[in-house]
């Protein structure tokens, strides 16, 4: 029985948990073993089985008592961006090696509250900078499906950990895409949430006005019922977060699918996108609409502008979020230095990684004197341009289909020294993200060589819940979520 565990996913699990059919000691040692038996994937950067182990014992003593909570007993790994008690807190970064908060970040407060069991922490790129994970100071994530090949970023290790069933979900973060490309990549699901509706207290910064939480998983129930425990307000701790109540988002999972307007925008399929990916999306719009659903042809007519824009936001929030890692109070000091300033130039120069630097030299100079106006403000005005594209196609169609990006997972190194070619991959995520609205990635095919493709869906502000049902009626027609990379 314990060898099939780790086919099962997070609702799987929960049902066979409660039933008592597994202890969730037992679940726990089974995914452990699963990760040390895969560690050359680079997924984990660290466990601790004594700390997890109490976890799962404290939730078998919860179910003893009677207790049902949804997720009890289940185990999870949080990307390494949350902040932790019982793990150390990296961000795949080298200035914060070995760092340990004295608190947890409120996602991974929330899942502790409702049973969950942490398996450990996830590679990621270095302070969430990155589309392929090859940017993390402790090695890159290979990709399952194929171990010459990324895995996506910045969620990489969380997608690849998924995938390769060494933990049934796993925490993301999505500042551009960083949840829905890898897990496309993976051929995993997952979901990032309206702005705002998951905290993001102890959620180490990136880009403030980005930065957002969500779960990976197998399928959408899955995700629904991850979603539904990370989300509601923070507002003692977290000044972005919003005033909504927190949802039962698999309330509608099964809810019909006839009439429902899928929007398919003109931009998404346009020349760039490979073939391959081109024909997986195309056969996964037909199942819709045997489903019931119906195309709607869209336009983002600013899709294109969306990188520019993201690319002056994100490095200028980056290079203010980043200036409290100066060797001061917590992190990587410099061990010889002369005065005060000389300290924080060689502390950065170590602790920081080469992506990192470059895009805190982009936002510093976005923001200095004399370049402010013509090139911070001017991307905040277009940005609010992009969210009103997105409003006037929401005015012809319920949910916004297409993929996730441009091509399945390149190899590992293809793109080295050519930053752009990784920028250029978040074309179609980056939209979404301005904007501040929920999006998912949901398996729905092949490409060559067989790696997975991921289609895309994007909702309206609020509307978790209407994704997830399109999500889980088309995985309830097809078997693509179950797929996994042979010989794991």
């Amino acid at each position: 029985m314990s060898g099939a565990l780790h086919d099962l996913g997070v609702a799987e699990l929960a049902r066979k948990l409660k039933a008592k059919e597994a202890s969730a000691v037992e679940v726990a040692q089974h995914f452990l073993a699963r990760g040390k038996a895969q560690a050359s994937l680079g997924a984990y950067l660290s466990t601790d089985d004594e700390v997890t182990l109490a976890q799962a014992r404290a939730a078998d003593a919860r179910i003893a008592g009677g207790e049902s909570a949804p997720l009890l007993g289940v185990p999870i790994a949080h990307k390494d961006i949350f902040v932790t008690k019982d793990f150390p807190s990296t961000a795949g970064s080298k200035m914060l090696e070995g760092y340990r908060s004295p608190f947890d970040a409120t996602v991974v407060r929330k899942l502790g509250e409702a049973g969950m069991v942490t398996l450990g922490k996830l590679n990621c790129d270095e302070f969430a900078m990155g589309s392929s994970n090859e940017n993390s100071a402790y090695g890159p994530v290979k990709n399952p499906w194929d171990t010459a090949r990324i895995p996506g970023g910045s969620s990489g290790g969380s997608a690849a950990a998924v995938a390769a069933r060494m933990a049934p979900a796993a925490t993301g973060t999505d500042t551009g895409g960083s949840i829905r490309q890898p897990a496309s990549f993976c051929g995993i699901t997952g979901i990032k949430p309206t702005y705002g509706r998951a905290s993001r207290y102890g959620m180490i910064a990136y880009a403030s006005s980005l930065d957002q939480a969500g779960p990976m998983a197998h399928s959408a129930e899955d995700c629904a019922l991850l979603l539904s425990a990370m989300c509601g307000p923070d507002l003692d701790r977290d000044s972005t977060s919003l005033d909504v109540p927190a949802e039962d988002f698999s309330r509608s999972l099964d809810a019909s699918l006839q009439g429902l307007r899928i929007g398919v925008p003109k931009e998404f399929f346009a020349e760039g996108v490979a073939p391959d990916v081109r024909a997986a999306i195309e056969a996964a719009l037909q199942q819709y609409e045997k489903l019931g659903a119906r195309r709607v042809e869209v336009s983002l007519p600013r899709t294109e502008l969306a990188i520019p824009v993201y690319y002056v936001i994100a490095p200028a929030e980056a290079s203010s979020n980043l200036s409290r890692f100066d060797g001061v109070k917590f992190g990587h000091r410099a061990r010889q230095y002369g005065d005060l300033t000389d300290m924080y130039k060689k502390t950065r120069a170590e602790g920081f990684g080469d992506e990192v630097k470059a895009r805190i030299m982009i936002g510093t100079y976005v923001l200095s004197h004399g370049y402010y106006d013509a090139y911070y403000l001017q991307a905040q005005k277009i940005r609010r341009m992009i969210a009103d594209d997105f409003q006037q196609a929401f005015r012809q169609c319920d949910v916004i289909a297409g993929p996730v990006a441009p091509t399945v997972a390149w190899k590992l190194g293809e793109h080295g020294g050519d930053p752009v070619a990784d920028y250029l991959a978040d074309i179609f995520t980056l939209p979404g993200s301005l904007a501040g609205l929920p999006g998912m990635s949901i398996p729905v095919g092949f490409g060559d060589a067989r790696m997975p493709v991921g289609m895309q869906l994007l909702g309206n502000y609020f509307q978790e819940a209407k994704l997830l049902n399109a999500a889980h009626r088309f995985q309830q027609a097809t078997d693509f979520h179950l797929r996994r990379p042979e010989g794991i």
